[in-house]
């Protein structure tokens, strides 16, 4: 070995010595002795020295938590014990409840809980055989889960091998989660870059582990917390609380505080305690988790169905804070839409700083009497989104007037000057000047949004831009930008100039061009046809071939077709017998081409029950998307579309198949936070298999699938004797 290569080899050593070791006291002790500016020039060093020496490289470098190749999908994991979710309360005296029913079920014994915090992460169950590392796992419906092994080893603070003695079989469970700090970095460096920004800490933190490129899992700052054990072999400990020890010992971290506690006082001392300095903490979190601590005890209380009778969750009520509300400004949304936006006196809510929050209409303004200069409630619903409660009229000001939304706009646009109109449908006022910049930035993101064409880097700043400096008028201008006007795009000022670059428009036109073949359900929700939401897209796209198809659509011309002559039919029943005989015989032969096709199933009411069908979609849809393509604009689109060689990829499926999808003609609603899923990814299953979703439930819902703290629509499927699915049966449901 050269000598200046043996000098390196020392050096590198040293340096992965010393990272090591400040991750062990960031991570493990929250005791951090460099600044982060002085750890990122030593890991910079050794990221140099490994560049130039690529003999020096090991495994277990730090430089190598990058992750490997993109994945395709992700496998499946089994966990040798089920990941049960705890029940829920928000009140103290459930929790007072919970724990005489524990003491009522082991009579004349002593019952000793932890207390502990609930950190608002994402579960993980990682497996260590003999110290190694073998696999991480999301809980998934609590049996089986993705195996998310090459994102979790990017995150730092996992270790690839456990301290000191160790066990056989050692399975630690956690949340990973994304920390304040990186949280509010992360969302500042997508702002800068044009990106969307997330909403929270707890999803930033489930999208990250969900994505399969584990080289961008990298660049996000996560951290995990371990909190208990799942299948363990060689471990000999009989009470929770050994655990947090235990694990500080191996190099895992876990939760900095926690309770032990033998009274219902003091474990409500404890939960109050824990939510005054819960906002110190790195992490999020929403609640208090309270457990038996011995072991021997968990087994003789046992489970219900789903979850542990030993173990209970408190949630803590969403935190509230007064403010000044200093003004009111209006924000124009894509269909040009004016929404009041409340601008406010500065204040930390949920650990967070907020300066605005929405009044979403003008009669929600109406209703709570809101005026400027008002102090008023702040809450952030579920502790993300920022929102006005009430108002204290006991402090306003003498001179605060009720708020006149028409006249505060001036009867304009504050965007393009343009008029407005009051709204009935939307109960909301809308600019009519269909060029106005505002809705042609906010057409230009729903269109290149994720659930859309999925545009990278076209939302934001980079949409104002592109339709301030004239490059984009209509979002189908985006096929026809070139890389250098792109690359050139100034994102700041004459003054002050950022420029776009190379790199990032490269990035994006090839996102522009996949976009040409993407699925055709993609690009009619893209289209923002009226009424066409994602669900309406794609029962369309399984009906037609190509957007041709369905804007010269016979099927959707059947269908309003059938809805005219069946109000026709109401009126002749009785005025015109014979020519009502006709029509029904109209209807009858139009119900049959509907149902041959697989579009139509027949009607369950017993009202007509001959003629009567329910559509894939309705005829005020049907009549919207046949008017969109009717009218000048779609027309437009469409030539514009063939010119520019757009083909949306066909989901066309034939009538055999549409009437054999398991699914078909039954609605869902999804309620709560599903463990292992996002809801898009729920109602993309939902739609693959022929059924709907839909955001409210009625008596026309056949399922309501539940998750974690579902709210008002569980409690109606119950009361409407509704079927309920937690994750784990809806599972089965698609699998069957």
């Amino acid at each position: 070995m050269a000598e200046d290569e043996a000098q390196a080899a020392k050096r590198v050593k040293q340096l992965r010595r010393e990272i090591k070791e400040h991750d062990r006291r960031y991570y493990e002790q929250a005791a951090p002795t460099i600044s982060d500016q002085e750890y990122d020039r030593l890991y910079k060093e050794l990221v140099d020295l490994e560049t130039r020496f690529p003999a020096l490289v090991a495994p277990d470098s730090p430089t190598q938590r990058v992750g490997g190749k993109p994945l395709e999908a992700f496998a499946q994991i089994q966990h040798r014990l089920p990941m049960l979710s705890l029940d829920n309360t928000y009140s103290e005296k459930e929790v007072a409840n919970f724990y005489r029913r524990i003491t009522r079920l082991l009579p004349d014994e002593k019952i000793p809980v932890v207390i502990e915090p609930k950190v608002d992460g994402v579960a993980v169950s990682l497996l260590y055989e003999n110290g190694k590392l073998q696999y991480a796992a999301t809980r998934g419906d609590g049996v089986v889960g993705d195996d998310i092994t090459q994102n979790v080893r990017t995150i730092r603070s996992v270790p690839e091998r456990l301290r000191g003695a160790v066990p056989k079989i050692f399975e630690a469970r956690g949340e990973v989660y994304m920390d304040k700090r990186g949280f509010e970095k992360l969302n500042e460096e997508r702002s800068a870059a044009g990106l969307p920004l997330f909403a929270n800490p707890r999803n930033a933190a489930a999208g990250s582990l969900k994505h399969l490129d584990p080289k961008i899992v990298a660049q996000r700052p996560l951290s995990i917390v371990f909190y208990g054990t799942g299948a363990t072999e060689g471990l000999d400990i009989d009470l929770h609380s050994e655990i947090f020890p235990l694990f500080k010992k191996l190099g895992l971290p876990t939760s900095a505080r926690w309770w032990l506690a033998d009274s219902v006082e003091e474990i409500l001392n404890a939960i109050r305690e824990l939510d005054k300095i819960r906002a110190d903490f790195a992490y999020q979190t929403d609640g208090a988790v309270v457990k038996v601590d011995e072991f021997e005890q968990r087994e003789r209380l046992g489970f219900t169905a789903k979850s542990p009778r030993w173990a209970i969750a408190y949630k803590y009520a969403a935190e509230r804070v007064k403010t000044r509300l200093m003004d009111i400004i209006v924000q124009v949304g894509r269909t040009g839409i004016l929404t009041p936006v409340a601008v406010l006196e500065p204040v930390t809510v949920s650990g967070s700083r907020v300066s605005r929050a929405t009044l979403h209409n003008e009669d929600e303004i109406k209703r709570k009497d809101i005026r400027i200069g008002d102090i008023v409630v702040i809450e952030k619903a579920g502790e993300v989104i920022p929102a006005v409660v009430e108002i204290v009229k006991s402090k306003r000001p003498r001179s605060a007037k009720p708020f006149n939304f028409f006249e505060h706009v001036r009867g304009k646009c504050p965007v393009c000057g343009g008029p407005v109109r009051r709204d009935p449908e939307f109960v909301a006022w809308r600019c009519e000047n269909l060029h106005c910049p505002a809705q042609t930035t906010r057409r230009l993101e729903f269109f290149a949004a994720r659930g859309a064409l999925d545009i990278e880097s076209v939302g934001g700043i980079v949409a104002d831009k592109l339709v301030e400096r004239g490059l984009v008028r209509e979002p189908l201008d985006l096929f026809e930008l070139k890389l250098e006007q792109l690359a050139k795009l100034n994102l700041g000022t004459d003054e002050a100039p950022r420029i776009f670059g190379e790199k990032n428009a490269t990035k994006a036109m090839h996102t522009i061009e996949r976009a040409k073949t993407l699925p055709l359900s993609r690009w009619l929700f893209a289209l923002a046809i009226p009424d066409v939401g994602k669900t309406t897209a794609t029962q369309l796209a399984r009906f037609h071939e190509t957007i041709e198809d369905a804007a010269n659509s016979g099927l959707l011309r059947r269908v309003v077709d059938y809805d005219i002559k069946k109000e026709q039919a109401k009126k002749l029943r009785r005025k015109d017998p014979t020519a009502y005989d006709v029509l029904r015989q109209d209807l009858i032969e139009i119900r049959d081409a509907l149902i041959k096709a697989g579009f139509a199933k027949p009607s369950k009411s017993k009202i007509d029950k001959n003629a009567g069908i329910v559509t894939e979609v309705g005829p005020m849809v049907a009549q919207s998307v046949l008017e969109f393509f009717a009218s000048a604009t779609g027309k437009r689109i469409l030539q514009w579309m063939k010119q520019l060689g757009i083909q949306p990829g066909s989901e066309k499926i034939s009538a055999k198949k549409a009437a054999d999808l398991s699914l078909a003609g039954k609605t869902f609603v999804l309620t709560g936070t599903l463990p292992s899923m996002t809801r898009e990814e729920a109602t993309a299953k939902i739609e693959t298999l022929g059924g709907h979703v839909s955001s409210s439930v009625s008596k026309k819902t056949d399922y309501v699938v539940a998750g974690k703290e579902a709210g008002s629509k569980l409690d109606k499927a119950k009361q409407l004797g509704i079927r309920i699915l937690n994750e784990a049966e809806f599972r089965k449901m698609l699998a069957r």
